[in-house]
């Protein structure tokens, strides 16, 4: 009979650890760009990420860390950002400079 109980002991235990634990949600960053222009585009470590226009609106889920985002428009200079993004939202604001004629 000790043998049952032990048994079920363990199972509340791992079951009660798994409600302690936080939810993934928490553990999220979430990147918000305002750029001009308009049609300036996102980049992580070489990753598309989406139009700067669409990350304000609706911010960009990622893991939190060092993240190496470029901006790009044509006719614009592209530029390159180092950042840590911590957990929640973070807003990043790029004013990219234009190519001269």
């Amino acid at each position: 009979m000790r043998g049952a109980f032990t048994c079920v002991v363990l199972l509340s235990a791992a079951a009660a650890s798994g409600c302690m634990t936080a939810p993934q949600e928490a553990r999220v960053a979430y990147l918000k760009v305002v750029a001009e222009p308009r049609q300036t585009t996102v980049y992580s470590n070489d990753r598309f990420l989406g139009s700067a226009h669409l990350l304000q609106k609706q911010p960009k889920a990622l893991p939190p860390g060092t993240k190496y985002l470029t901006f790009k428009a044509p006719g614009y200079f592209p530029h390159d950002l180092q950042i840590q993004l911590p957990v929640g939202e973070t807003t990043v604001k790029v004013k990219l400079r234009p190519i001269p004629p």
